[in-house]
C-alpha cells in the first residue's frame, strides 16, 4: 500500500492520503441494488399474484438470514443476496390485499421523494444546513393549518403520532405551569389527565413518560360507538376535585391544569375531509396513514402562533443556533423540536400533495371509503359474516362464524369457540401468504377481524376475494 501511496503521510500506522472509500465499487453496488429494488419490490407491488407475506419461524429466519457480523466485510454478491432475501421474507405491505394496519400501500412520488433524503441524508434543525427541507416543511405545515380551519398556528414534524401526543401533552402543562421547565415535578402539585377510554395506548405512556402517573389518568366512558359520554367527563372531574387534595389556590390550579390538557388534545388522524378541529389547541395529524406519505410522516399542530413550542422545548444550543448569523435565524427552527437530528418527513408529503393536488389526494380518500362501504354490504349478503357495528369510517369489524357454529345456541361456550377461530384464519393466511388481515378483541367482545381499506391499488376485486379467502381457510372449522 505505501509503495502504491506517493508521499503517503502516515498518523499512527494510517495513512491519510486520498479517500478510503472505493467510491465507484459503491456506485455499482447501489445501482445494481437500486435494480433489486425496482424489479422486487416496486414493480410487484400491485401484483396480487405475489405473496403478501413468505412466513418462516424466527429460528428459521435467522439461519436463511446469515445475521452475524463479521470482523471482515464480505463481497458484494453475498450483500445483493442479503438484499433479496430480506425483501422476499419481509412483509409486502405495498400489496393490495394488505389490510394489517392502516398503513398500506405504495405512493411512487413520496417514494422518489424517499430516496432522494436517504441520498442526501440531510438533518432538519437549521437552515444552513438544510435550506430546502426547511421551507418545504414550513410551506407544508401552513397547508395543514389552513384546512384545519384555523387562521394561525404553529408546528413541527415528528416520529409518528405517540410523539404528537407526549408533545401536546407536555406543551398544555407548559402554557399553565411554564416554571416545569426549570424547577421540574418537585415543585409541581398533583395532575390528573382526562381521556377517553377508547383513546390510543400512547396516552398512557405519555402520562407514565411526563411524570404523572398512569394512577393519574382518569378515562371516560365512550357510548356504543366508542364516542365520549360528555356527562361522563363531568362525573370523573367532580371525582378528580374529590380525591386532590389541597389548599383552595392549588385545588384551582390543578382544576385549570386538568381541564387544559383534556381540552389541548384533539388526535386528528383522518384525510382531508369536510371535519374541521377548529376548537381544539393542537392536533395530531399522520400523512402516513391514509394519504400513504411513508412511515414514518406526522405532525403536531398547534393553535397557538406567540412561539409556544420553541419557548417549552427551546435549549438554545450556541454550536447550532448561533443569533449572529449572516441569514434570518427565524428559518432555523429546529429548537422547538425535542430532537437534534430529525428526518426531513414534510418533503414526501410536499412532493405526493405537488403531485396528485388536493383533488387527486381526496379522490383517493373517497375511493377507500366507497370499497369499506362496498365490504360492508357484501358481508351483510353472506352466511357466517357479522358486523360489530356500521363503520362509520374505512375500518370495518366483523366476526367470520364458520358452518359448525351457525347452529349452535347464543351463549358463553359459543362465544369462547367463536373468539378461537380469528387467530386460526390469521395463521392459514399467513402461512399461506395470500392476504394479511388484523384481529382482536375488544371491551368484552371476541376476537374479531378488522379490515382495513387504504391503498389506492385495492379494488373491489380485492374486497370479493377477502371475504372468499375466510371462507375458504375456515372450510373445516
Amino acid at each position: 500500500m505505501l509503495q502504491k501511496k506517493k508521499n503517503a503521510v502516515l498518523v499512527d500506522g494510517v495513512i491519510l492520503n486520498g479517500p478510503i472509500m472505493d467510491s465507484k465499487a459503491g456506485e455499482k453496488f447501489v445501482e445494481e441494488a437500486c435494480k433489486i429494488i425496482m424489479e422486487e419490490v416496486i414493480q410487484k407491488a400491485d401484483d396480487v399474484t405475489e405473496k403478501v407475506c413468505e412466513w418462516q419461524a424466527p429460528e428459521t429466519l435467522k439461519q436463511i438470514l446469515d445475521l452475524e457480523m463479521r470482523d471482515t466485510g464480505e463481497s458484494h454478491q453475498k450483500l445483493l443476496q442479503l438484499c433479496r432475501d430480506v425483501i422476499q421474507y419481509s412483509v409486502k405491505t405495498s400489496h393490495p390485499r394488505f389490510f394489517n394496519q392502516l398503513y398500506a400501500g405504495i405512493d411512487y412520488y413520496s417514494l422518489v421523494a424517499r430516496f432522494i433524503t436517504e441520498a442526501l441524508n440531510p438533518s432538519v434543525y437549521t437552515y444552513e444546513v438544510s435550506p430546502v427541507f426547511l421551507l418545504v416543511e414550513e410551506a407544508v405545515i401552513k397547508k395543514m393549518i389552513e384546512f384545519i380551519g384555523w387562521e394561525e398556528g404553529d408546528g413541527i414534524f415528528n416520529p409518528g403520532g405517540s410523539v404528537s401526543n407526549m408533545y401536546a401533552m407536555n406543551l398544555a402543562r407548559y402554557k399553565f405551569c411554564p416554571e416545569i421547565k426549570e424547577k421540574g415535578l418537585s415543585g409541581l402539585p398533583r395532575l390528573v389527565l382526562f381521556t377517553s377510554e377508547e383513546c390510543h395506548y400512547s396516552m398512557k405512556k405519555a402520562a407514565s413518560f411526563l411524570g404523572i402517573g398512569t394512577e393519574n389518568v382518569y378515562f371516560i366512558k365512550t357510548d356504543e360507538r366508542g364516542k365520549m359520554i360528555p356527562e361522563e367527563l363531568e362525573k370523573q372531574v367532580q371525582r378528580a376535585r374529590k380525591e386532590v387534595r389541597g389548599g383552595e389556590h392549588e385545588g384551582e390550579r390543578r382544576r385549570s391544569v386538568c381541564r387544559l390538557i383534556h381540552d389541548y388534545r384533539c388526535n386528528f388522524q383522518l384525510p382531508f375531509s369536510i371535519y374541521k378541529f377548529c376548537r381544539a389547541d393542537s392536533v395530531a395529524w399522520n400523512p402516513h396513514k391514509m394519504l400513504l406519505a411513508g412511515i414514518q410522516c406526522c405532525a403536531l399542530l398547534v393553535k397557538d402562533n406567540s412561539g409556544l413550542l420553541k419557548k417549552c422545548y427551546s435549549a438554545k444550543a450556541a454550536y447550532l443556533f448561533q443569533q449572529d448569523k449572516f441569514y434570518d435565524v427565524s428559518y432555523d427552527t429546529g429548537d422547538k423540536s425535542i430532537q437534534c437530528s430529525r428526518r426531513p418527513d414534510a418533503f414526501k408529503f410536499w412532493l405526493m400533495w405537488k403531485a396528485l393536488g388536493t383533488t387527486g389526494l381526496e379522490e383517493r380518500v373517497n375511493r377507500a371509503l366507497a370499497l369499506a362501504r362496498y365490504l360492508v354490504e357484501e358481508i351483510k349478503k353472506r352466511e357466517g359474516f357479522q358486523l360489530l357495528l356500521e363503520p362509520e369510517y374505512a375500518n370495518v369489524c366483523f366476526w367470520y362464524i364458520p358452518p359448525s357454529l351457525r347452529r349452535m345456541e347464543d351463549g358463553p361456550e359459543f362465544w369462547q369457540k367463536l373468539h378461537q377461530v380469528a387467530p386460526i384464519i390469521k395463521e392459514r393466511m399467513m402461512k399461506k401468504g395470500s392476504m394479511m388481515l388484523g384481529y382482536q378483541p375488544h371491551q368484552g367482545k371476541v376476537n374479531f377481524f378488522r379490515q382495513v381499506v387504504i391503498s389506492p391499488h385495492v379494488s373491489r376485486e380485492d374486497m370479493d376475494f377477502l371475504l372468499d379467502e375466510i371462507e375458504l381457510l375456515a372450510k373445516d372449522l
